[in-house]
């Protein structure tokens, strides 16, 4: 008698194995139950179709019911849910839309119910506003709710893959996208200093961030939605796309003697067989193991699900085939970024308690010389023995596969070496002489041998400043866009010459813009005697990881469009020229652009192409700061476009314009630390904030004392330091009138008039001006001599010096010492 093998759910896991099975026995009787109406469909290109990219419904439905009929012999039972499972009696119970509830034998069984989407018990939640997305069923509802309603607006719920890609198909299709993500940041494969990358292309792209804050309720208003946030503050949409996340879907089997684990997958051996013999399982429902650190995770991708049907039916087939865990290989498009990972990143190592060491490579996506060149950011994360734990790669072109290799290399148990000694195809359209990822490779080795020591770019904040010296080796032309605060400026064309200005005795972190000029550097000062770090990935991974989304008030002032963004402009008068600048990494497109606008005449227009990604924000800088008028800018597939115009003086600001508006903002110089005189200076600051203006407070000698936090800090200083701190007034609400202090009862007098007048207190107003965007600038140099550190500071204050304030100044049209 031929055996029967009964398969409960499709798509990837459960459609792969009934094909792997009949192409292994062509006498087995195979039965397939799928609930829905589709037994196989490309569930990773639901939302493309949603956006219209793929514009075929019929594309996605992978294969049919009489398709696996006529080319299996394979009975596939849609609108079958299988309701119980009876493992003692070897049989399952099914209740069908046509055949009522039955009951089914088999000599083996093949679980694959997936996963379903997670409905956590918000108020409001059942709203028909409200949709998932897991299968065809799901797509069918959501594109013709936007068919026939047109919404303008939408939040997308949870920051995963599915949220990431239906805010960019919804975006697509002209909506207004706001994607809400509880956690402090989207895409949890990627560490929180590379996802910032894929942030910030979102919000170019003008969908809304709204991180770190979680949904609490959902309210009707009127024909939209209210989508209460845990803060408090509200979001108003026309549809709601929930995508926190999925859970096993396995209520059917808890009443049968199956294992299952902490969060209800199902447990399964390396041959993918439950602890019930003849029983297998496969897909997002089972609980698997970790290639990289042995641990038992779960992990939902379509791949692992695909070779785990195989491998399941191998075993029924008598065929020993083994499940050796899963690395969590994934990629994801975000716009016109690609976004890769494999193995574990960060975060997992750490709750782990595992060692590990980082390194960053920023390198051309392939030959530098040849058109379209763009660069890639890659991550490595390694041990001292040479084992890969992880990358993570951001680019636009190339980022695919330089994973790939990555992750083959850590399948077939290669380690850093292996990374450099990879013979990889090369030609200049296509790859450099030395690909990436031996590049990755190479920088890892340099770790590994002693060659040089690395810093990762989130230390530089809490770096000890008593005893490291951070030292910026970059051009001149490049810190002009901006600089590590505190650094020293030794470029490194002049570093043999200079070594001498620095103080041996302390600790040297090096940096350039992505990082190899400063492991140059750091190899130089070795030499000579220095204890040296470089900072691995420098300026350009640092800059990139302090990105923040704008506030929910910005986002919903600005309507989640893109202001800096024009892509026609209309250039009229005045010679054109233009250059190229593709390929080159910073500051070679700043320094081709300067020699060029030096060549050009007043009225002339130079049109701009470049690939290093940090140009779309220095270009701004640069023409903020030299008058160049920057009349469009503009960014597709990687490559920044940029059209500027030379002036004779002032910028004209036109409507066809992006430039900056010159001379606007507002600067104040607090030097007095009067308890009068500084609320004066905030209401002043508050109501030019109120007015859009651009306010920067630079608060030098006793205005600093205004800045302090009330209670003590405990922080090291000298005995004349402490003997400063201990004699001026510790914070805003030890603070003396300029006039009738009277020891202390004018103050007190002053704060209940206040009070009594609905004046806001000088507490208020500051926490006011922080929230409006007031920027709170504390001297340096007056830092340095009364012996304060910022640490002392209240939140929300940085260090700047008088360059800083007088760059601010240039651009104001008021200035105020108090």
């Amino acid at each position: 008698m031929n055996r029967k093998v009964l398969i409960v759910g499709g798509v990837a896991g459960g459609a792969s194995a009934a094909a792997r099975l009949r192409r292994l026995d062509e006498n087995i009787e195979i039965i397939l139950f799928e609930k829905g109406e589709h037994i196989s469909f490309a569930n990773c290109g639901l939302p493309y179709y949603i956006g219209d990219v793929i514009q075929e419904r019929d594309n996605l439905l992978v294969t049919t019911p009489a398709d696996m009929k006529s080319k299996f012999n394979i009975d596939v039972r849609i609108k079958s849910e299988v309701i119980k499972v009876d493992t003692d009696k070897k049989e399952i119970t099914v209740k069908s839309a046509d055949r009522r509830t039955y009951t089914e034998s088999y000599d083996a069984l093949i679980l694959s119910p997936g996963a379903k989407p997670i409905q956590p018990p918000i108020n409001g939640i059942n709203n028909d506003k409200i949709f998932t997305l897991r299968n065809m069923n799901d797509t069918d509802k959501i594109k013709e709710y936007i068919a026939k309603n047109k919404p303008e607006s939408a939040v997308v719920i949870g920051g995963g893959f599915i949220g990431v890609e239906m805010s960019e198909n919804l975006n697509r299709l002209g909506i207004n996208v706001t994607l809400v993500e509880a956690a402090p940041h989207i895409i949890a494969p990627f560490d929180s200093d590379m996802v910032t990358i894929a942030e910030k292309e979102l919000e170019d792209n003008g969908v809304g961030l709204v991180l770190n804050n979680g949904v609490k309720a959902f309210i009707p208003n009127g024909g939209k939605l209210d989508v209460e946030l845990n803060n408090g503050q509200k979001i108003t949409s026309d549809i709601v796309i929930l995508a926190i996340g999925i859970t096993p879907d396995t209520a059917f089997l808890k009443n049968t003697k199956l294992e299952f684990g902490p969060k209800g997958h199902i447990i399964v051996n390396n041959n993918l067989e439950t602890n019930i013999k003849d029983v297998y399982a496969v897909g997002d429902a089972i609980e698997i193991v970790d290639f990289v650190n042995g641990q038992k995770t779960a992990i939902p991708l379509a791949g692992p699900a695909n070779k785990q049907g195989r491998i399941a039916a191998d075993n029924i087939c008598g065929i020993k085939t083994t499940f050796k865990g899963s690395q969590g290989s994934s990629i994801l498009k975000v716009f016109d970024l690609t976004c890769a990972a494999t193995g574990n990143n960060e975060r997992t190592l750490k709750r782990l308690n595992i060692p590990y060491e980082v390194i960053y490579v920023l390198p051309q996506s392939h030959a530098s010389y040849y058109p379209g060149a763009t660069p890639i950011t890659l991550k490595l994360i390694f041990n001292k023995e040479g084992k890969i734990f992880g990358a993570q790669a951001i680019g636009y072109e190339g980022v695919d596969k330089r994973i790939d290799i990555i992750s083959t290399v850590m399948r077939l148990g290669g380690n850093v070496k292996d990374l450099t000694e990879l013979e990889l195809c090369y030609a200049p359209p296509f790859s450099s002489a030395k690909d990436p990822v031996n590049i990755a490779g190479y920088a890892a080795e340099n770790i590994i041998s002693g060659k040089v020591d690395v810093v990762t770019p989130s230390a530089i904040d809490t770096r000890d400043r008593d005893n490291v010296i951070v030292l910026d080796v970059r051009t001149d032309l490049e810190i002009e866009t901006g600089t590590i605060e505190g650094s020293i400026h030794i470029p490194l064309h002049n570093l043999r010459e200079r070594m001498n200005e620095l103080d041996k005795s302390k600790e040297i972190w090096t940096y350039c813009q992505i990082g190899q000029r400063g492991y140059y550097a750091a190899r130089l000062l070795m030499q000579n005697g220095f204890k040296v770090k470089n900072i691995t990935g420098g300026y350009k991974v640092y800059l990139a990881s302090k990105f923040t989304p704008k506030s929910i008030d910005n986002i919903l002032k600005s309507n989640n469009t893109i202001i800096n963004d024009v892509k026609n402009p209309k250039v009229n008068t005045g010679i054109v020229k233009n250059l190229d600048a593709c390929g080159l990494s910073c500051p070679g497109p700043l320094m081709r652009v300067k020699s060029a606008v030096d060549e050009l005449n007043f009225g002339d227009f130079l049109n701009v192409t470049a690939s290093d990604p940090g140009f779309y924000a220095d270009i701004q800088s640069w023409c903020k700061s030299t008058g160049t008028e920057l009349v469009s800018l503009a960014k597709e597939k990687g490559i920044i476009k940029a059209t500027l115009k030379k002036n004779s003086g002032e910028a004209a600001i036109s409507q066809d314009s992006i430039t900056i508006p010159r001379k606007d903002g507002q600067t104040m110089v607090v030097f007095s630390g009067d308890l009068d005189k500084a609320i004066a200076s905030f209401i002043i600051a508050n109501g030019a904030a109120a007015m859009g203006k651009k306010v920067t407070m630079f608060f030098t000698f006793w205005g600093i004392n205004i800045l302090r936090k009330q209670q003590n800090t405990s922080v090291k200083k000298t005995f004349v330091e402490k003997m400063f701190g201990w004699m001026m007034p510790r914070g805003s609400q030890k603070l003396k009138l300029s006039q009738m202090n009277l020891a202390g009862i004018g103050p007190k007098m002053i704060r209940s008039i206040m009070k009594n007048k609905n004046v806001e207190s000088l507490e208020a107003l500051m926490k006011s001006a922080i929230e409006s965007g007031v920027e709170i600038v504390a001297c340096q140099m007056s830092m340095d001599l009364l012996g304060f550190k910022k640490e002392e500071l209240i939140d929300g204050v940085k260090l700047g010096g008088v360059g800083y304030y007088l760059g601010e100044a240039y651009n104001s049209n008021v200035n105020l010492f108090i």
